[in-house]
């Protein structure tokens, strides 16, 4: 199944973006409304969709959702992830210490990098929407088709509500105007519309790596949970309402089932973002950009494992969080690093043993084995760069968590405590007899640890405007990153939110 995915996902990739002269039909360049009325080319086109999901590389930015610098940006900006610079690596003009203590700028790249990855899918999505809109297609039949890729776009505008709020709405792909803001309410009220509207057309059953009922009900439960935030209008119960639809999922006993090389056997993900190194595929390789310099030789005998970047690792203080019986504390890789071929701890170049230690002394200037790494998703011999787990967005644990944390806000911790168990006891651990928002904050991080939620969570929780490991007070403003300088110099009518 993966397999036909990701052939169906890449082929197209390759046939809208290529223009070399292949044999398949170049679907980007319809010229008649014969286009677009088997399955096969439908298939083709909103496969399209799902492949900007993976984000790209150019000249200018890397723009991907599992690594630099969307992911990046996100976990840096949260108390869960740090990117210390280590001697002459990972300044880079400074953007991750600008990150880390929220001095972040309008000329950031990775903030360039976030904007470009959903405005580019965004732009993917029109156009294809008017591809659909010029076949022979009939008006029912295209209902199904537009609600997809409708919801497809919802979630990158979901995106930009989280990250910058006040942003252009653009559904109009032959529209050449260069647009304004709307208001993040105006944004929000966008997002929740789309998703409402594509509802009833949606597929009920469970398709893999497909925008269905369940993951639009997933994902405006996102909405409902975190507009307190976004617009200042509290919605636990309309979130709790939206969890309550999601069908046919179930939690893994296996919690490291849902992040194995083939991932997508585990009933507890919603939605995932698939990926397949012997097909192409990439920027799927965040484990070679947390691992020590040597840090293969701990996966084989002779190295067979990519070369590591030793850059992104756990913030002190995240990995204390969890109880030693914590099964899910394996998430980050602790303590001596033993070379296989040896049976000895490796030696790094300045003599010293390799031992990831939690605390890092100097953030601008880190030792190498300082930071516990990231560890969540498999790793194994003989991978190359691009790995082939797929990428997880969404899966059923969120969706108990999500009912349990507006439970306990609305006054009614007991109700939570029903969801809150089937999380523990998977990990081996116990809910407290005093169920609170501290507990639920603290659980959050231990459950979703580097998948790139936990800046929303610290905003929501108020956390991330107050002092941590290396951060002052971050002022409100902050909440939302700058609209790019780039951005602003290319279009005249976008306003920089406000306080930048």
């Amino acid at each position: 199944m993966k397999k036909n995915i990701i052939t169906i996902l890449v082929t197209t990739l390759l046939v809208t973006a290529s223009c070399t002269n292949m044999e398949e039909e170049l679907y980007d360049k319809v010229q008649d409304d014969d286009f677009g009325t088997t399955p096969k080319e439908v298939e083709a086109l909103v496969g399209g969709a799902y492949s900007s999901l993976r984000g790209f590389s150019d000249e200018i930015s890397n723009s991907f959702p599992t690594c630099e610098y969307v992911f990046f940006l996100n976990e840096v900006a949260s108390d869960e992830a740090t990117i210390p610079t280590r001697g002459q690596d990972w300044y880079d003009g400074g953007r991750y210490q600008q990150t880390q203590r929220h001095t972040w700028d309008a000329e950031n790249g990775m903030i360039l990098s976030a904007w470009r990855y959903c405005y580019t899918g965004i732009s993917k999505v029109n156009s294809i929407i008017y591809q659909i809109d010029q076949s022979g297609l009939s008006e029912d039949d295209k209902k199904p088709i537009y609600a997809e890729l409708k919801a497809i776009r919802a979630y990158y505008y979901y995106r930009l509500l989280d990250m910058f709020g006040n942003v252009p709405i653009i559904t109009d792909f032959k529209n050449q105007e260069l647009p304004a803001n709307s208001t993040r309410k105006e944004v929000y009220d966008f997002v929740e519309s789309e998703l409402l509207n594509a509802l009833p057309y949606l597929r009920s059953e469970i398709v893999y790596s497909k925008f269905t009922k369940n993951v639009a009900y997933t994902l405006l439960a996102r909405l409902y949970l975190n507009s307190e935030a976004f617009v200042g209008i509290a919605r636990w119960q309309d979130c709790i309402a939206m969890c309550q639809q999601v069908s046919g999922y179930s939690i893994n006993p296996d919690f490291f089932a849902n992040f194995a090389t083939e991932n997508q056997g585990s009933n507890e993900l919603i939605f995932a973002i698939p990926y397949d190194s012997d097909a192409g595929t990439v920027g799927n390789y965040l484990s070679s950009m947390t691992y020590h310099y040597l840090h293969q030789f701990t996966v084989s005998v002779t190295g067979d494992y990519p070369w590591c970047g030793n850059g992104i690792c756990a913030q002190p203080g995240a990995y204390s969080k969890f109880l030693d019986t914590d099964k899910r504390k394996a998430s980050m890789l602790e303590g001596e690093q033993i070379n296989l071929a040896t049976g000895s701890v490796l030696i790094m170049d300045s003599g010293e043993p390799l031992i990831y230690t939690e605390a890092i002394e100097d953030f601008t200037n880190a030792k190498q084995n300082e930071g516990v790494r990231l560890s969540k998703y498999e790793v194994k011999e003989g991978e190359k760069w691009e790995r082939d787990h797929d990428w997880v967005v969404m899966r059923y644990a969120e969706v108990l968590m999500m009912q349990a944390e507006c439970y306990v806000r609305m006054g009614s911790p007991e109700l939570a405590r029903p969801f809150l168990d089937q999380i523990a006891q998977r990990a081996g651990t116990e809910t407290p007899d005093v169920i609170d928002l501290d507990y639920i904050n603290d659980e959050l991080l231990r459950e979703f640890a580097f998948e790139g939620r936990r800046r929303t969570d610290n905003i929501r929780f108020g956390t991330f405007f107050e002092p941590w490991w290396e951060k002052e007070s971050t002022p409100k403003y902050r909440g939302i990153f700058p609209i790019p300088q780039s951005e602003l110099d290319k279009n005249k009518n976008l306003k920089q939110n406000p306080e930048y």
